[in-house]
């Protein structure tokens, strides 16, 4: 599903924690009325430590506070933690909590979703959790968003938070009683904007839609994810750009990665997308966590990853932007993410050693035997 393009917006890149983090928290301490929290990884640690003390502040003050975690994802989140988001007078909800019980496909349904909104004015979405990961070991880039966009945002939070695979306690019904305190085009009109969303393979608008911009990029498709394991779709699309002139580059994780069987099973495409004119860089200094992608001026920022189990198990979020002033500082962080990558040759990947072809393998059949769990 996806909402509809809306003008006079004003889009914020943000890349890396150091300039996202201190934003958000900044925002949250400015709320006056209410503030929506939507996060897939949430556990107790420094970074967990300041989230809950920045909504505890705001609940203190009278702000009405909404917390929605996932039932997986927070694993790491304590008991005690959890009381005390309680008891500073923070509304948590989890959605879909693990269940012994439960068919094997709800179980692996979960919110991969990303977002902050704080009174309707502002809202940052991206690939960013509470987890202590984010303060240093992994890259990750957020947009701040100003403007009409933000209400289909906070629609898109209300409908989940009020689902019957969300449980906690409070606010029974989040849709009565929020005001949106929508800014005014603040002298930025004319930047474009709209969300994306989706649930599983059938019901999911932001693969269409990359799906459309690749078959109309003419100058440019830069992609960069963490969990690189392509459709055959998106594999001959973007081999079909890149033999008609595009300039097709893939920004992707290099060793250091949370999940290395999921970048071997992606690995095994390297050599058919190397032949094909596709340029591929494994980004060096850390593990690359972001999820963003420019395809001539539009870009599109969030939680999807391009793989199997984002577009089959998860609900993602993301927001495409197109404007040719925003797309210039995602083409400029492309670039200094490229220069810090080493770049893959189709001559030296070929002579690859026996041992990663077999982890290739071996990671590609077990994703292969996953896709089919659905």
């Amino acid at each position: 599903m996806r909402g509809v393009w809306r003008e006079g917006n004003r889009f914020t890149l943000l890349p890396e924690a150091s300039q996202f983090l201190p934003a958000m928290l900044e925002a949250l301490e400015a709320a006056e009325s209410w503030v929506l929290v939507e996060l897939y990884l949430m556990e107790s640690g420094r970074l967990g430590d300041a989230v809950i003390e920045a909504l505890g502040r705001a609940a203190g003050r009278g702000v009405r506070v909404l917390l929605m975690l996932d039932g997986y994802g927070a694993m790491g989140l304590t008991e005690a933690d959890r009381r005390r988001l309680a008891e500073l007078g923070v509304a948590l909800r989890f959605f879909n909590p693990l269940g012994f019980h439960l068919p094997l496909a709800r179980n692996l349904t979960r919110d991969h979703r990303k977002l902050v909104v704080v009174d309707g004015r502002v809202a940052f979405t991206g690939g960013f959790g509470a987890v202590d990961d984010f303060l240093r070991a992994w890259y990750e880039v957020a947009v701040r968003i100003e403007g009409p966009v933000v209400a289909d945002w906070v629609r898109l939070f209300s409908r989940l938070w009020d689902s019957s695979l969300t449980r906690g306690a409070g606010e029974a019904s989040l849709v009565r009683g929020l005001r949106l305190a929508l800014a005014d085009d603040g002298g930025y009109q004319g930047m474009r904007g709209r969300v994306v969303w989706g649930q599983g393979y059938r019901y999911q608008a932001i693969r269409r839609s990359l799906h459309r911009r690749v078959r109309q990029a003419r100058r440019r498709l830069w992609i960069c994810t963490p969990y690189f394991v392509p459709t055959l779709g998106l594999r001959i699309r973007l081999a079909m750009a890149a033999r008609r002139g595009v300039d097709v580059r893939l920004l992707l994780p290099g060793e250091a990665h949370d999940h290395p069987g999921v970048r071997y099973a992606g690995q095994r495409f390297y050599g058919r997308l190397l032949r094909a004119g596709i340029r591929i860089f494994e980004f060096q200094p850390s593990f690359i966590h972001a999820k963003f992608c420019l395809v001539d001026d539009w870009s599109s920022i969030g939680s999807c990853n391009f793989d199997h189990w984002s577009l089959h198990w998860n609900l993602e979020a993301n927001q495409e932007i197109d404007d040719p002033r925003f797309a210039r500082e995602v083409a400029a962080l492309f670039e200094r993410n490229f220069a810090a990558s080493h770049e893959i040759f189709a001559g030296a990947w070929a002579r690859r050693p026996r041992w990663q072809r077999l982890k290739e393998w071996l990671f590609g059949t077990l994703d292969g035997w996953l896709t089919r769990l659905r």
